[in-house]
Order: C-alpha cells, then sequence, then structure tokens
C-alpha cells in the first residue's frame, strides 16, 4: 500500500523542482526527503523521479501519484476543518430521546437555546413511548436522553446520568370530591378510593406504588390511562383519583383539583443520560447546561388556577 505521507513529500519535490528546496519546505534534511521518495518507489514497483542536471523531473509514473497526492491533500484539508467545526459545535447532528411530560417544559426552551448558540447543529429530537430510553444511549441510537432515574441505581459503563431536578406528584381529585377541600392529602386518606392509573408499569409508576406501599396500602386501580390529560378527564368523570406529576399537569381539566400529597410524598428523579466519551464535544454538554436551566425555571409553580381548598 503507499504511504499517502510519503506522496505528499513526493508532491513537495515536484512542485518545488528539487529535493533540497522541498526539504526546507517541510523542514527536513535532503537527506530525509530522499529517504521518503525512495522508499515510495520501492511501495511502487517503478521510478519516480529523474534527474535533470541539479535538479530532478517526475516520471510519468511521478506525475500520475503527485496528481492523486494533490487531491488526496484536499480531501485531508477538508476533512480537518470539517473536524474543526464538528469539535468547534458549528455543525453536527443531537438525537435526542425524551417522554412527553418534559418535552413543553424542559426540552423545548432548552432546544429553543441550543439552535440560538448552534445554528449549524442538527437537532433530531425523538418522543419515545413508555420504555425506558437509557438503553438507546448505550447502543448510541440517541446521544441524550432525559429518563426518570431511580436514587441510588448506578448507570451502565459509560454512561453520566445529570440529576435536572425531582418532579413531585400530586393528587388529582373530582373537583366535588370531599378531599377537594383540603390544601394538602394525607396519601393514606386515598387508601379507600378507586383510582385512576396514569402510569405505565417503570419507573415512573414506582414512585406511586413505593409512596402508597409506605403509606400501608395498594391503590385499587379501575381505570388505566397513559397519558395525563385522559387520566384527568377519567377523574373528573368521577371514576377514581389519581397521582400525577407536576410536569404533566401543564394542562389543567376544569373539573378536577390538584392538591399537594404528603406521608410521603411520591418524587420522580428527571435526568439526563449522555455518552461519557460525548461530554469532550461542546454541544452535549451545551444542551445539559440549557436542561438544567430549564428545569430550575420549570420549578415554579405549574399553573396559577389552583387554588386552596
Amino acid at each position: 500500500m503507499l504511504d499517502v505521507r510519503r506522496m505528499q513529500v513526493l508532491r513537495a519535490v515536484v512542485t518545488s523542482g528539487s529535493v533540497t528546496a522541498a526539504a526546507a519546505h517541510l523542514g527536513y534534511t535532503p537527506s530525509a526527503v530522499s529517504q521518503q521518495v525512495a522508499a515510495l518507489e520501492r511501495e511502487a514497483g517503478i521510478a519516480l523521479l529523474e534527474r535533470v542536471g541539479r535538479g530532478v523531473r517526475p516520471t510519468a509514473a511521478g506525475r500520475l501519484l503527485t496528481g492523486h497526492a494533490a487531491v488526496i491533500g484536499r480531501y485531508v484539508a477538508e476533512a480537518e476543518t470539517a473536524l474543526a467545526d464538528l469539535r468547534a459545535g458549528r455543525t453536527g447532528r443531537l438525537t435526542i430521546h425524551y417522554f412527553a411530560s418534559v418535552g413543553p417544559t424542559l426540552l423545548a426552551p432548552a432546544l429553543a437555546h441550543l439552535r440560538r448558540e448552534h445554528p449549524g447543529v442538527t437537532i433530531d429530537p425523538r418522543l419515545i413511548g413508555s420504555g425506558d430510553p437509557l438503553p438507546d444511549v448505550e447502543r448510541g441510537d440517541a446521544d441524550l436522553a432525559i429518563v426518570v432515574h431511580r436514587t441510588g441505581d448506578a448507570p451502565p459503563p459509560g454512561i453520566r446520568v445529570v440529576h435536572l431536578r425531582d418532579d413531585t406528584y400530586r393528587a388529582v381529585v373530582p373537583s366535588g370530591h370531599r378531599l377537594a377541600a383540603r390544601r394538602v392529602i394525607d396519601l393514606v386518606d386515598l387508601a379507600g378510593e378507586p383510582w385512576v392509573g396514569s402510569e405505565p408499569s417503570g419507573p415512573c409508576l414506582e414512585p406511586i406504588m413505593d409512596g402508597c406501599a409506605a403509606a400501608g396500602f395498594t391503590p385499587d386501580f379501575v381505570a388505566q390511562s397513559e397519558d395525563y390529560a385522559t387520566a384527568q378527564g377519567f377523574v373528573a368523570a368521577g371514576l377514581g383519583v389519581s397521582l400525577i406529576p407536576r410536569l404533566g399537569l401543564g394542562t389543567r381539566h376544569p373539573g378536577v383539583a390538584v392538591r399537594p400529597v404528603r406521608h410521603p410524598e411520591p418524587v420522580r428523579a428527571i435526568c439526563v443520560a449522555v455518552r461519557e466519551v460525548a461530554l469532550a464535544q461542546p454541544v452535549p454538554r451545551a444542551l445539559i447546561e440549557a436542561l438544567t436551566d430549564a428545569a430550575a425555571e420549570a420549578d415554579q409553580p405549574v399553573s396559577k388556577s389552583v387554588t386552596a381548598g
């Protein structure tokens, strides 16, 4: 196989017209240049230069390789420029997997900020279903993923999990329910109620089940929904009560009352998962910073429409 670096040495000799001039241009000694050309001739199996007076000129094979060396040099220069742009965050593509309730509250403002700071980067946000997106990051199908992460669980090797915020669950009851008059609802007071499920099995349901277990009961689910708007509709219709995280209550159904819960207060930890190697790049770091800022903003009350009962 031909050595690309030696081809560039040959090109320097041909364009300058002598080994001495090429050596001065490249910062080599004339002897080193001659050795590189000789090695390339052995690789090519044919003479590449011939002496003419005190200088040299290329043979047909030398002209052929010099032309290809020029093309290779242009491609290498383009690759270096493209790499520099990627390294600086001027170009690239970023795929983010997220779940619905963090889309408008966390991801949208973070992506708006990222687009302003890195307009040349293609952003590909993808809404996921009820599955855990962490394996998507492990496989490289996503550069980052917003996940619900159980506190204390160690992330997979090579994955960094950055905590964004804790998202507390709220009790959602029909507006005419006896508990709607309370400012705060003890979780145990929901023990005898029919329940509307708002979460599929997985990390978002676990805080609900763990909280109910700590309060001494298992919820009696009589209806199930995997989206918060429908769950609120079921509650408003009188099918039961529910627990819904604050970030899932951006839009309130007029027929429900939303109250804080205590003893205990179920909480889900919202985090962003990213491969360690990606943290060396400016764009993933910038998005994590923007998500952190958005999470701090989202910590404000979700709606002013809730009144104390």
